[in-house]
């Protein structure tokens, strides 16, 4: 788990600094910076989006992976996980639910993570999760600075997350193929642009909610 590790605390000490140094820049020069990673977390789900093999599999995922999450209401859960945390650290900032939730949902939604985390749970090779983790480092600086210190709280289910995969690698390594890989990416790469568009206040899509549509694509595959 050295990967997951390493991205855990990547996380925090960005976090850290930017809550630091938020005071040092004018609110329009945070707001600029924000917009420009916005912009950046959109290329990136648009360079990952484009990799699917096949769109129907990628509609049918969203729309059976969205009748799924809202069932369940994983956003409205995840923003109570989120205030329950700022009840506990005593918060005031209301961007700090925000910050979580929004950063949480960047930092493990991606091939990055999963293919990352098998890697180094099968090899003991953590180099994708380092070179993600130097990713997550540079934008946990740009969201704290913004969202504030619930940024940070984004590092534990980084952590669970990728720290199960990697536990559980040999087991889901058998299962999955390039073409599941290729179409989960996909999907996933359409909710981190929609992830940009959040932050932008562009919209307000309920990105949580759609999240079972990664693993519907796995399914779609495997059926079709």
């Amino acid at each position: 788990m050295l990967g997951s590790v390493i991205n855990f605390v990547a996380i925090i000490i960005g976090g850290i600094t930017g809550i630091l140094f938020k005071d040092s820049f004018p609110k329009k020069i945070q707001n600029t910076v924000m917009q420009g990673l916005s912009l950046a977390v959109i290329l990136i789900g648009l360079q990952m989006a484009l990799l699917t093999e096949n769109i129907l599999i990628v509609i049918f995922s969203l729309v059976i992976g969205g009748v799924i999450g809202e069932s369940i209401d994983i956003e409205k859960n995840l923003e109570r996980v989120g205030k329950m945390l700022k009840s506990s650290f005593q918060q005031e900032n209301d961007l700090f639910v925000q910050g979580f939730v929004q950063a949480s949902l960047v930092f493990c939604v991606g091939s990055m993570a999963i293919m990352g985390a098998i890697q180094d749970g099968l090899n003991n090779d953590p180099s994708i999760l380092i070179n993600k983790s130097l990713l997550d480092g540079v934008a946990s600086v740009a969201f704290s600075a913004t969202f504030g210190i619930g940024v940070l709280f984004s590092s534990i289910p980084v952590l669970l997350y990728q720290g199960g995969l990697t536990l559980l690698a040999s087991f889901v390594e058998q299962y999955l193929t390039d073409p599941m890989v290729n179409e989960m990416t996909a999907t996933g790469g359409l909710l981190i642009m929609a992830i940009g568009l959040n932050i932008m206040g562009v919209s307000k899509i309920k990105v949580a909610n759609l999240l079972p549509a990664l693993v519907i694509a796995i399914i779609g595959v495997a059926v079709i």
